[in-house]
């Protein structure tokens, strides 16, 4: 009986390729009470990888959250196997706003003590005596009322992109910060304000609107099914977006367009951008946001000093991190001296900017050529592996190489090789490697440039 992953995230990029089918990115959460996770946790991945469903979820005594990709003619069949239980009856699925097929690579499901850590050791806490749920066009109501006040119950690295007008921000890296921060700020507001909260999804403003009921507040509010939510019923509704930017998600887009105002800016250079990227450097890694013009410059890098590690000898490199507590195992958040230009907890409601993403790709798209997909990168040799579709490239041509997370990067290939091979040319069908100084993603894009 197979209760753990056996493939490869490659290989598993490599199958929903060569499938061909559409899949939906979607999340969400439920509280209730599991009296054995584990349990839980088996019957889930047995059934959901018997239907191709891939993600990250976490299960507790308190219930489950779930950010998850499936097939989108599994779709009715995935909802089955939540019916099964009766807290998840009727559940609502947040579906992506941008669907990506490769947004999850694996299926991963870990018992943890809460699905959101709070620091909360109240016994008397009832998690499930929820606020109000609003949906977008009460909840856009509700916003404009004198009386309101409105709380983002994200981290500084999600609302620095992108934040309801008006809101309050705390310059915070985790939930738990934010319940003590809010609490004492608001002490004079308990009997006559409207409490107005959202997140991402939903799963950290309906605790928080419980705990905020559990302390004393009266007229608790939360916008239900999160940011995520807002933006579908935005669009299907037509109704007027009153969050403006990004809402940060935690795959590997990093973030999903909501409207085209960018609040935020490169952390290097100050330009108005609000792309996130880590750093790197493998004993670094941190989050942070660059612009296009600086992530070619610094190669992927925060710092020069993080510029100058990754061209030391790998070996050298390895003998810096030796007894760091690196790679996957760290995710900072964009806290580092090394970044001159922070807004976090300062944020502004005029926008910086707007972006122009669509009028960019309509200029570039007459004068390039779509010819391949990346499949692989090797960190220590500084290796990437795409797959060549369509065309032929030949050393001295220009590429590019574009991806949510990659942004677009441009290139002269130098040095080509095809199956493994020396070549000066690779032709359809074709597998080629190149040396290349930043990391790509199994979504990233090989475009050849047209003359």
């Amino acid at each position: 009986m197979q209760l753990y992953n056996t493939l490869s995230a490659e290989e598993r990029a490599r199958l929903i390729d060569e499938a061909g089918k559409q899949r939906l990115t979607l999340s969400f959460y439920a509280y209730a009470k599991i009296s054995d996770p584990k349990k839980f946790r088996d019957e889930l991945f047995i059934a959901w990888n018997a239907l191709d469903a891939l993600g990250r979820i976490y299960v507790a005594h308190e219930g489950i959250n779930a950010q998850m990709s499936i097939p989108a003619e599994n779709l009715e069949a995935f909802r089955e196997t939540l019916e099964v239980y009766d807290f998840m009856k009727g559940i609502r699925l947040n579906e992506a706003v941008e669907h990506d097929d490769h947004s999850f690579l694996k299926l991963t499901i870990k018992v943890r003590n809460k699905i959101v850590a709070d620091g909360l050791n109240d016994e008397t806490f009832d998690v499930t005596n929820k606020g109000i749920h609003l949906k977008a066009n009460e909840f856009n109501t509700l916003l404009e009322d004198p009386n309101t006040i409105v709380v983002d119950f994200r981290n500084h690295y999600e609302s620095e992109v992108g934040h309801f007008k008006g809101a309050i921000t705390p310059d915070v890296e985790t939930f738990r910060e934010s319940l003590p921060i809010i609490n004492d700020k608001l002490q004079d507001f308990k009997e006559d304000k409207n409490l107005l909260m959202y997140c991402t999804g939903g799963i950290r403003c309906e605790k928080a609107s419980a705990y905020f009921k559990h302390q004393g507040f009266k007229n608790v509010f939360q916008l239900e099914g999160g940011i995520i939510e807002y933006a579908r019923q935005v669009k299907e509704e037509n109704i007027e977006s009153k969050f403006i930017g990004k809402n940060f998600v935690f795959d590997h887009r990093l973030g999903e367009r909501i409207t085209d105002d960018i609040v935020s800016q490169c952390h290097q250079c100050g330009k108005p951008c609000d792309n996130h990227t880590n750093c790197f450097n493998d004993a670094c890694h941190l989050l942070f946001i660059q612009c296009d013009e600086c992530k070619a410059a610094m190669e992927n890098c925060c710092s020069p000093r993080c510029l100058e590690t990754i061209h030391l000898p790998l070996e050298e490199q390895a003998k810096l991190r030796k007894g760091l507590q690196v790679g996957n195992k760290i995710f900072r958040k964009g806290k580092s001296d090394d970044l001159k230009f922070k807004k976090s907890g300062e944020l502004l409601d005029k926008p910086l900017a707007k972006a122009v993403t669509k009028n960019i790709r309509q200029k570039i798209s007459v004068k390039k050529m779509l010819i391949g997909k990346a499949e692989h990168y090797y960190p220590k040799s500084k290796v990437a592996q795409f797959l060549l579709e369509d065309g032929e490239v030949s050393v001295g041509d220009k590429i590019l190489i574009s991806g949510p997370t990659t942004g677009e990067q441009e290139m002269v290939l130098n040095e080509l090789f095809a199956n493994g091979n020396a070549c000066e040319t690779a032709k359809a069908g074709d597998q080629i490697t190149f040396p290349l100084p930043f990391r790509v993603r199994l979504s990233d894009k090989l475009f050849k440039i047209l003359n």
